[in-house]
């Protein structure tokens, strides 16, 4: 057991719903151990302006039903400077901070590791990013509330196009990652989804669509944004040029995708996160990512995490193949 006294938590980057979640887990862990708890509001931004508070448990009553984060987040570009970490880690000590709870995704967790080199504060992260994409854990927190999201809304857009016989091309989140569009592609039965990960060429997808138009009245695509050829809107110009007779309409679902109170899954993930990263810094664990694998809490080197790109499960495009 190591002598930590005071734990300070932050939430930084994309917020994703179930970070409440974690916030309360922390800080109730903490508070059962009789440590004393600092939320820092705004991420590393906050961090180096001192905008820190005591956190009790009133500080985390009625929030974890809640999506966002009621300690804030933002990007901090002065983080990413040796000045700004040493405005940073004056603040910490000021506050008496001698751990830190990082919560958020691969940019969070990379400014975290970083800090704790120079320092040597321990730091534990917990993934909480609904693209999914760190390596080292099977879910992270926000990712089941934004599938949810996006499949109630592709189940309501099918709806209207079996009314008037369309094409509806769904564009959701996932830059670099495509695991939000590849699950809720199964989902929802897609025609077909275009990934980041995946080199897309579009004959297969012409092929299918030439199919499905003789015997399906409505069809969907699901795109993430981030893959090469283009968004939906591109996506649907090229398709539009092709098939002309296709009466074809783009749907942006945005930042819809991060909002929305955290499912229960998300709830439990984020509650068991936060109890795993107290209790991993109580045993002297720093610059780890806790995680969840094969059901079970792992701890994952912060630097793995962040530096080896999630895997698609092939399995899964398989099965989009098979069933569409």
């Amino acid at each position: 057991m190591t002598d930590i006294s005071n734990i300070g938590v932050y939430t930084s980057g994309g917020d994703a719903p179930g970070m409440n979640a974690a916030i309360r887990a922390v800080v109730k862990t903490a508070l059962y151990y009789k440590l004393e708890v600092t939320g820092i509001r705004l991420g590393y931004e906050g961090m180096i302006s001192g905008d820190m508070h005591t956190m009790t448990l009133k500080s985390v009553g009625n929030i974890i039903h809640r999506g966002g984060t009621v300690l804030k987040t933002a990007r901090s570009e002065e983080f990413r400077t040796d000045e700004g970490k040493q405005k940073a880690y004056r603040q910490l000590k000021r506050f008496g901070i001698d751990a830190l709870v990082a919560i958020g995704g691969d940019g969070t967790f990379t400014g975290a590791n970083k800090f704790g080199d120079m320092f040597g504060i321990p730091v534990i992260g917990i993934p909480a990013t609904i693209d999914n994409d760190l390596k080292g854990t099977d879910f992270t927190i926000g990712y089941d509330t934004a599938l949810n999201t996006v499949l109630k809304s592709v189940d309501q857009i099918r709806d209207t196009a079996e009314s008037h016989d369309r094409l509806f091309i769904v564009e959701v989140m996932g830059r670099e990652s495509g695991m939000i569009a590849m699950r809720a592609g199964i989902a929802a039965g897609a025609e077909a989804v275009m990934l980041p990960e995946i080199k897309n060429n579009l004959e297969p997808l012409f092929a299918r669509l030439e199919d499905s138009r003789h015997h399906k009245s409505s069809k969907i695509l699901i795109v993430s944004e981030g893959q090469e050829i283009g968004g939906g809107f591109e996506i649907g110009r090229i398709i539009k040029e092709k098939f002309p007779q296709y009466d074809t309409r783009v749907s942006v679902l945005g930042h819809m995708q991060r909002g929305g109170h955290p499912s229960c899954t998300d709830r439990v993930l984020a509650s068991r996160f936060g109890v795993a990263a107290v209790e991993g810094l109580m045993e002297g664990r720093t610059q780890e990512m806790v995680g969840v694998r094969h059901h079970d809490i792992v701890y994952v080197p912060l630097h793995e995490a962040i530096l080896q790109p999630s895997e698609l499960d092939m399995n899964m495009l398989k099965i989009i193949d098979l069933l569409s």
